[in-house]
C-alpha cells in the first residue's frame, strides 16, 4: 500500500485522504448477524415445509427434499413478484441470496426487469442470464460427481 502511495501525485494523495474521511463505514458485524438470522429463518421455513410434506403426504426425509426445494423456489418467486423478497434481501443481504430462494429471486427479477421488451425477447431472453450459469455448472458438477462415484464403485472403493 505504501508503494502505491508513493506513485501518486500530491493531488491524488489528498483526494484519497478526503475519500477516506467521507467513506461510509459499513457495520460488518451487524450485517453478518442479520444475514445469519435471515438465512436461518429461510432454512427454518424450508424445514417446516419439509415436515409438512412428510406429515401430510407420507414422504420420507429423503424424498421430501425435492418438493421442498420446488416450493421454496416458488415462494421466493411469488414474494419477489409482490416486492416482499426484495425488502427482505435488502435487510438480510447474503442471508437471502445464499439459500435456494436466492436462485428463484434471481430468475424472476430478471424476468420482471425485462418484461417491457416482450415475453419472448424480454422475459424469455433475459430470465436465465444469471440462472443459466447456475443451472449449467450445477448440471456439470452433478455429472462429474456421478462419474467419480461410478468409477470408484467400479474399482470397489465405494
Amino acid at each position: 500500500m505504501a508503494s502505491k502511495q508513493k506513485n501518486l501525485t500530491p493531488q491524488q494523495q489528498n483526494y484519497q485522504q478526503l475519500q477516506k474521511k467521507y467513506e461510509i463505514k459499513r457495520p460488518i458485524l451487524k450485517n453478518c448477524v442479520k444475514a445469519f438470522f435471515i438465512g436461518g429463518l429461510i432454512c427454518v421455513i424450508g424445514q417446516a415445509i419439509s415436515y409438512f410434506y412428510i406429515y401430510f403426504f407420507n414422504f420420507t426425509e429423503q424424498t421430501a427434499g425435492n418438493p421442498t426445494v420446488a416450493t421454496m423456489v416458488f415462494l421466493a418467486m411469488l414474494l419477489t413478484g409482490f416486492g416482499v423478497y426484495d425488502r427482505l434481501a435488502q435487510f438480510g443481504g447474503a442471508g437471502s441470496a445464499v439459500p435456494v430462494t436466492g436462485f428463484g429471486n434471481a430468475v424472476i427479477s430478471a424476468a420482471i426487469e425485462h418484461r417491457t421488451e416482450g415475453f419472448v425477447l424480454g422475459v424469455g431472453g433475459n430470465m436465465f442470464k444469471l440462472a443459466g450459469s447456475v443451472i449449467l455448472f450445477g448440471v456439470f458438477a452433478a455429472f462429474v460427481v456421478a462419474l467419480i462415484k461410478t468409477l470408484l464403485g467400479m474399482w470397489g472403493v465405494l
